[in-house]
């Protein structure tokens, strides 16, 4: 009977986790180049009373045994990279990836970071910079008497100068990809680190080595299904609720035991 009370609490505690996983995604529904995350639970330990298999007599043995479990956990948050929703900006400097890969930027601290995020600004002077005013790895700057910029499908950055029909290349894009991205470590500001799960990256030109190609213009969006994860809602809140109510029966059993005295 004690054994129902903390199995129903490891439940409750495994469906907060899994409530606050999906409350994550629905907050970065609008989130550039956001990718969802999921819950994975896995059972707790178990108190084996007979094992399976256990000899009765020379010629038999027990079939099932007796196995209970002690509750569940959340083991893992698994990042799922599907593609986001294409929205077209019209702005020269948002890119998004059609396909595998992440855009390099450079931390203050020299580390590189990867982002699916293809919101691009020009700093003060003149480089290409995240909306925090990362560098965009290889680093490429737009000459202060650019009247356009075009990016093609495979990175190659090109301006229009003043009195030039002929656009002049500014610099070239390059992508990483990873053998496991669910393994990235999630920094915030849409960035992501490279760690020993994910492996090391494979950095290339856009359309090769695997690598997506670049679209100008058009932003990715979150992969978040808000009917989706309002349905992970309601299932996450009747297993908390199921699990209130193991908590509860065995709390009223409990009360039935003790109430035998009189």
């Amino acid at each position: 009977m004690i054994r129902s009370l903390w199995s129903g609490a490891t439940g409750m505690i495994a469906q907060q986790t899994n409530l606050d996983v999906i409350s994550n995604n629905l907050a970065n529904v609008n989130t550039t180049g956001y990718k969802k995350t999921r819950a994975d639970f896995e059972d707790l330990l178990y108190q084996i009373d007979r094992e399976p298999g256990a000899p009765v007599e020379p010629s038999s043995m027990v079939p099932t045994g007796i196995q209970v479990g002690l509750g569940t956990r959340v083991v893992g948050t698994n990042r799922l990279m599907s593609p986001g929703n294409q929205k077209v900006t019209g702005n020269q400097l948002d890119v998004s990836i059609e396909g595998d890969g992440f855009f390099q930027v450079q931390l203050p601290d020299g580390d590189i970071a990867y982002t699916r995020d293809g919101s691009w600004s020009i700093d003060g002077e003149g480089q290409i910079v995240t909306s925090n005013g990362y560098l965009l790895q290889p680093g490429i700057t737009v000459p202060e008497e650019a009247e356009e910029i075009t990016i093609s499908a495979t990175g190659d950055v090109s301006v229009l100068l003043p009195g030039d029909p002929e656009p002049q290349n500014i610099g070239q894009l390059e992508l990483a990809r990873f053998v496991n991205p669910g393994g990235l470590k999630a920094m915030g500001k849409n960035l992501f680190m490279e760690t020993p799960a994910s492996g090391e990256p494979l950095v290339a030109e856009p359309g090769q080595e695997g690598l997506g190609t670049t679209l100008q213009g058009v932003l990715e969006m979150s992969n978040v299904e808000v009917v989706e994860e309002m349905v992970n809602m309601i299932v996450a809140q009747r297993a908390y609720e199921a699990n209130s109510k193991t908590i509860q029966t065995a709390d009223d059993l409990l009360q039935m035991a003790n109430n035998l005295r009189r």
